[in-house]
């Protein structure tokens, strides 16, 4: 199908962190999707902000996706629900209610599974029931709603560092790479089928020093980010704006699927 408006929405990973251009902006796999997809007439908007929960998306991105008059969502989001302590009712309540309002103005619309990184975050074990939970109810709500499910909550990716960045929560440019893959596949684009294989060798463990510097760098300075901004009323996204809020041609230098 040749799609001529594309709008993605979600959180930080839709909107490309840590996967960076050398001119510091991020590109990510909805940048990589776009590009996959460019022709003549073709248009593309970006209105995920990092941090968002399901339940915000609703309110701040669907309203505004919905006057753009896209005829292709693609939308990633929940990893904020089940990292804030959402209830598993809460979860799928929000789940169900963001996908019917986006299939109800979009012809075409995609959702994910997200793989279990609960291995990788501090006291994971807590996250595992949540994401379980999340995954079921895009599951449910994709067939209820008419949606195409990118389903990622198997892919072996999950457990090589190197398709994350250093947070091991967000994606490496390898991860956007291979979940732009998973996307085209899901739609029947053509695209490079290198992008979903197997990375050759295997990534070289992390030692105590990795671990410790992990949680030094990426850990506890998130944790006291989130717990002074909760003292002080702020949510996570507060202050940052959709990197493209308007449907525009691509107009990077060079083609970011590459």
């Amino acid at each position: 199908m040749n799609y001529q408006r594309f709008v993605a929405l979600g959180d930080s990973c839709a909107e490309g962190l840590d996967d960076l251009l050398p001119d510091g902006r991020y590109r990510g796999w909805a940048d990589r999707v776009a590009s996959a997809l460019d022709a003549p007439g073709f248009r593309y908007a970006n209105l995920a902000v990092r941090g968002r929960r399901l339940d915000q998306m609703l309110v701040e991105q669907v309203p505004s996706a919905t006057a753009l008059e896209p005829d292709l969502v693609v939308l990633f989001g929940g990893g904020n629900d089940v990292m804030s302590g959402a209830t598993q009712e809460q979860i799928a309540e929000r789940a169900d209610a963001m996908v019917r309002a986006v299939t109800s103005f979009a012809p075409t619309v995609a959702v994910f599974t997200l793989s279990d990184i609960s291995h990788r975050m501090p006291f994971g074990r807590r996250m595992r029931p949540r994401i379980e939970t999340l995954n079921s109810a895009m599951r449910t709500a994709a067939a209820r709603y008419g949606a195409i499910l990118v389903d990622v909550e198997t892919d072996e990716c999950v457990h090589d560092s190197r398709y994350f960045g250093p947070d091991r929560l967000h994606l490496s440019s390898l991860g956007h790479r291979r979940l732009a893959g998973h996307v085209l596949s899901a739609l029947g684009i053509p695209f490079d089928e290198s992008w979903l294989a197997p990375l050759e060798g295997r990534a070289a463990p992390a030692s105590v020093l990795d671990h410790w510097r992990w949680l030094r760098d990426q850990v506890l300075p998130v944790a006291y980010s989130r717990t002074r901004n909760k003292l002080i009323g702020r949510q996570p996204g507060d202050g940052f704006v959709p990197k493209r809020p308007e449907l525009a041609p691509l107009t990077w230098p060079q083609r970011v699927a590459r």
